[in-house]
């Protein structure tokens, strides 16, 4: 253990984003390298920003379960599928440099011996025997649906074979022709057409153990051997001799073999390994997790667990294994901290400091966005206050340049100062220190979330009422296993009035949504057959249809009408944002960028924010707010009650307060010449902001130069 830690000590002391430039190097100068990284958050980021440094290293990351230990559900499809691909590219040495979790690496698996002798490949133009071929696919794991949607599936239609290969972004159809594969394209999972030709296809096991007649029975053996009691008590053990892989089987992966691999066993002896971060610490963690879980959970005699030893190795034994394999030695060049470069939002250069960093520095500088929407901001930003920097492609690019000061974009989380080289790297995280996020919290703004759809089995309950795109509203009533002639395949079961029975595969979720038209004891039952479903689809589409007119008609008068166009101050706005205590939710971020770019096209906005009490609704209306009063425009603010009407004037008031922008309030918490105060400010336009009931709306309040009205709770309002 001890010569591995100490021969990557060095690493310890290398700081931020140079570890990945030292890591990169030695990858470049020991292929094939194998980085074991302390944190499986670490691992993506370490991938990205290596590619970074050296995009010619093809570089693989070995994705965890992401289960705890002894969990009762199986890891996603789409993480088994990327987890085989990643194994077979490693022991085929099809790699420059590989970057597998700590906790990850301590896991057993099945021997490649399995992964070699359930892989095999389909080429165009070769003869194809179908029977055989199901063969193969049923020995593999593969599951025979419908409609092909997710990898470990295939469909037999005629002529056509469609397949979604382990390990692949897209599945593949192959057009037969006779006995013979007369094409193999790609095609969309989604809406099911057709891509782009290829030449050939690589099939990968289904799953991560065999499921065939022969793992069935090690199975089976395995289990009475290593626990006592009957075991047609065990619903895993019954469900694994009928075929079915039941939900956490994972962790029972030792009794499908004679003997289980580790991740040493896949890797090519000539691959350098090397350690990142606290990796021992790491293991040592995990390891004693493992051992408190199945102290936990060891009670459940129906489920027994076998102990962590089988199922992972000891943090001793990984060194022991990792001992066998050469250093990947990191260089000496050692990364600097930088100096404090923040941007001062309220000095009269907020880029002060950086500018002084410039000036004095020997080295040659490149700033990097996290994004090129941002590097085009950052650019407008630093050309307002006299810094023009070059443009640049990437590290290497820079490196062989000789600009002084250069913008581009990488996925560095922190800068750096490169000594030996005299390269300095700044990233946003150094510029916006107080509001920079998480690659994690930035990479959760492209996740939608769907309320109306299923995403997963474990958001239903029995009992549960759901809508059927087709058949209407009946009620869940749990999983069932049915044979229709092509293997065992699990249905929802959902009832209907007069305890009609429809059965759904599983593989067609999509076609079922919640119930959301009241409580869920009150949802009707509709008739399988019957014209309710319909005739409630033809009323709803009238009222959509009508609706729709009304509002295709309001914004095509809206279209044709001239609005302002307000003008947004990017430093003053990112000043003002920064009085936000909290970080930006997804869909907060979003409803505040749509509202910003609505004020700015020049068209009049009528824009709702939805959203439950305290996800942040009146955040995005101070913004909406500070970028009217910023352009020299007055904002009301209308409350249903005069209590959120006062609520409201003390958030605005505290949020406002370090700016030179004056506020009122109109309610009956106001005295009669303090109303009168602020009418005369509205007319005259020395009142900003404007917050009020619906003394609002009286004849006698008159604005100078209203530009935008805030009504919270609309509906209260009796707005339709």
């Amino acid at each position: 253990m001890s010569g591995v830690v100490e021969k990557n000590a060095s690493a310890a002391s290398l700081h931020a984003a140079s570890h990945a430039l030292a890591l990169a190097r030695a990858a470049g100068a020991s292929r094939p390298a194998v980085v074991f990284c302390a944190q499986a958050t670490e691992a993506q980021r370490l991938k990205d920003e290596i590619a970074w440094f050296a995009p010619q290293l093809e570089g693989l990351l070995l994705p965890d379960w992401e289960t705890l230990p002894y969990d009762h559900f199986s890891p996603h499809h789409d993480l088994v599928s990327e987890r085989l691909a990643t194994l077979y590219r490693i022991m085929s040495e099809d790699f420059d440099v590989a970057i597998v979790p700590a906790a990850t690496a301590l896991t057993r698996l099945a021997p490649p011996s399995f992964l070699a002798a359930h892989s095999f490949f389909l080429k165009a133009g070769e003869a194809l025997e179908l029977g055989r071929l199901r063969a193969q696919l049923t020995l593999a794991g593969y599951s025979h649906v419908t409609q092909v949607v997710a990898p470990g599936e295939y469909c037999v239609r005629g002529g056509l074979i469609d397949l979604f290969p382990m390990g692949s972004a897209l599945p593949y159809r192959l057009d037969l022709l006779d006995e013979e594969i007369e094409s193999i394209r790609s095609f969309d999972a989604d809406s099911q057409r057709t891509l782009y030709k290829v030449a050939e296809i690589r099939l990968l096991p289904a799953r991560e153990f065999p499921m065939d007649e022969a793992g069935r029975n090690r199975f089976r053996r395995s289990y009475r051997d290593s626990f006592e009691g009957d075991p047609s008590k065990s619903r895993i053990y019954k469900d694994v001799s009928n075929g079915v892989a039941p939900a956490g089987i994972e962790y029972y992966l030792p009794l499908f073999f004679e003997q289980t691999a580790t991740i040493f066993d896949y890797l090519p002896k000539s691959a350098a390994v090397c350690m990142h971060g606290e990796v021992h610490a790491a293991l040592t963690e995990f390891w004693r997790d493992a051992h408190s879980r199945h102290q936990l959970l060891q009670g459940d005699r129906t489920r027994p667990l076998l102990p962590p030893a089988e199922i992972f190795l000891s943090a001793e034994d990984f060194f022991v294994r990792a001992n066998d394999f050469p250093r990947a030695d990191i260089e000496s060049t050692q990364g600097v901290a930088l100096p404090e470069l923040a941007v001062e939002r309220r000095a009269a250069d907020p880029l002060h400091r950086l500018k002084s960093f410039l000036s004095q520095t020997p080295a040659r500088v490149m700033l990097l966005a996290e994004s090129p929407g941002r590097r085009e901001t950052l650019s407008q930003y630093l050309a307002e206050y006299g810094l023009k920097p070059e443009p640049a492609g990437g590290f290497e690019e820079f490196r062989r340049s000789e600009s002084r000061f250069a913008l581009g974009v990488a996925p560095l989380l922190n800068g750096f100062f490169l000594d030996a080289e005299q390269l300095c790297f700044v990233t946003e995280s150094e510029l916006y220190a107080g509001t920079a996020r998480s690659r994690a919290a930035r990479d959760r703004k492209s996740i939608t979330s769907v309320e109306g759809m299923l995403r997963d089995l474990s958001e239903l309950r029995a009992g549960d009422p759901v809508v059927h795109v087709q058949h209407g509203i009946g009620r869940y009533r749990g999983l069932v296993d049915l044979d229709l002639g092509e293997g065992a395949a699990e249905f929802l079961l959902l009832e209907y009035a007069e305890e009609n029975k429809l059965y759904v595969p599983v593989a067609q979720l999509h076609s079922i949504g919640r119930y959301s038209g009241g409580p869920p004891e009150h949802a009707p039952l509709h008739k399988l057959g019957g014209d309710q479903w319909e005739k409630a689809k033809r009323k709803a589409a009238r009222a959509v249809r009508d609706t729709a007119a009304e509002l295709l008609n309001l914004y095509a008068r809206r279209a044709t009408r001239q609005g302002h166009a307000f003008k947004l101050n990017q430093h003053d706005y990112e000043a003002f944002a920064e009085g936000f205590g909290f970080e930006e939710t997804p869909d907060q971020a979003a409803a505040i960028s749509a509202a910003l770019e609505n004020m700015k096209n020049g068209k009049p906005m009528d824009r709702l924010i939805c959203g439950d009490v305290g996800f942040g609704k009146t955040e995005v209306a101070l913004r909406a707010a500070f970028v009217a009063v910023a352009d020299n425009m007055q904002v009301a603010v209308l409350a249903p009650t005069t209590l959120l009407a006062e609520q409201h004037f003390n958030t605005f008031s505290d949020r406002f307060a370090d700016w030179p922008i004056k506020l009122a309030e109109l309610s009956r918490f106001r005295s009669g010449k303090e109303t009168t105060a602020a009418l005369k400010g509205l007319a005259g336009g020395g009142i900003d902001i404007a917050i009020g009931t619906h003394k609002l709306l009286q004849k006698d309040v008159k604005f100078k130069r209203l530009g935008l009205v805030i009504v919270d709770e609309e509906h209260r309002f009796g707005v339709r």
